[in-house]
């Protein structure tokens, strides 16, 4: 029976992820307003009460797909980052792992936040509030790199960091919104070169600059 139990475990974990990615992924392209109970059922080849059982309400469903696209995010950009030393080859690597994440479609709506962080701006409660958490964790990752490398002297002691935090994700988001719009791969290129731009101005040593003109290995 315990056997039997945990199996039972195991398969209602899986199929509560399934649900979750299917439930991001259409975010990314309808939004979470555009989620039902039916569609997900469809997508999945599950009954309506099927899908309702893993979760209390719509919202707590909205809820949980925010934090699976949170767990996505930082493996696909912030990990990548990590791998490299502190400073201006951190920096280059998070941008580059962005880039790539919007290339590849791992949403298939683009960035998930950039789709569904306009959709809640406005709208006061619980999702909104999840949202602007994790655009601000985004904010303060940029900021957190850009600061260590101030502190190794990569970065110029005068820099702005909360300036140049906001000019790089917002040249990344509107890259990817023109990615997906227009479906130019142009448009991540020269969000890649501006996003480059900022951070190469704000470096201390004119080489380390010069080192970040190029595309990712």
């Amino acid at each position: 029976m315990e056997a039997s139990a945990r199996a039972e475990r195991s398969d209602g974990r899986r199929t509560r992820a399934a649900i979750l990615r299917k439930a991001a992924d259409l975010a990314s392209v309808e939004g979470l307003s555009g989620l039902t109970i039916g569609r997900l059922a469809t997508e999945l080849g599950m009954s309506k009460s099927g899908v309702f059982a893993h979760f209390g309400s719509m919202e707590e469903l909205q809820l949980a797909a925010i934090e699976l696209a949170a767990g996505i995010y930082a493996t696909e950009i912030v990990r990548p980052a990590l791998r490299e030393p502190p400073g201006a080859a951190r920096l280059a690597r998070l941008i580059d792992a962005f880039i790539s994440y919007s290339e590849r479609h791992v949403f298939p709506g683009g960035c998930f936040f950039g789709t569904t962080i306009v959709e809640f701006d406005s709208r006061p409660g619980r999702l909104r509030d999840r949202l602007a958490r994790a655009q601000r964790d985004w904010i303060e990752v940029i900021s957190g790199f850009l600061i260590e490398g101030r502190r190794i002297g990569d970065v110029e002691e005068s820099a702005d960091v909360g300036q140049l935090a906001f000019e790089i994700s917002s040249v990344l988001t509107t890259a990817d919104w023109l990615y997906n719009l227009h479906g130019d791969a142009e448009a991540l290129a020269r969000g890649r070169r501006a996003a480059m731009r900022t951070l190469s101005g704000a470096l201390a040593s004119p080489a380390r600059a010069s080192g970040l003109a190029a595309g990712p290995d």
